[in-house]
């Protein structure tokens, strides 16, 4: 595992080590969760955007969903 220093605003290292007190658990084991939350979030992020750069330039097709369930034999 990495190391990694860096500093906090007061107000976020008070709410964290106030987290981590009531909690038992570490301040570095919440620091991790949001990191991961936040990038699972960034990386979906930025998947759409290239995925909706491709569509306006028409490097890439469009389904609607209607199509997808008649496709699949979902359709009412």
């Amino acid at each position: 595992m990495s190391a990694v220093s860096i500093r906090l605003p007061d107000d976020v290292s008070t709410r964290l080590q106030d987290l981590a007190q009531r909690t038992g658990r570490s301040k570095t084991f919440y620091m991790i969760e949001a990191i991961r939350e936040h990038l699972d979030d960034l990386e979906d992020l930025y998947l759409a955007e290239k995925r909706l750069i491709e569509v306006r330039a028409g490097r890439s097709e469009v389904h609607s969903l209607e199509d997808v369930e008649r496709d699949l034999g979902l359709a009412n």
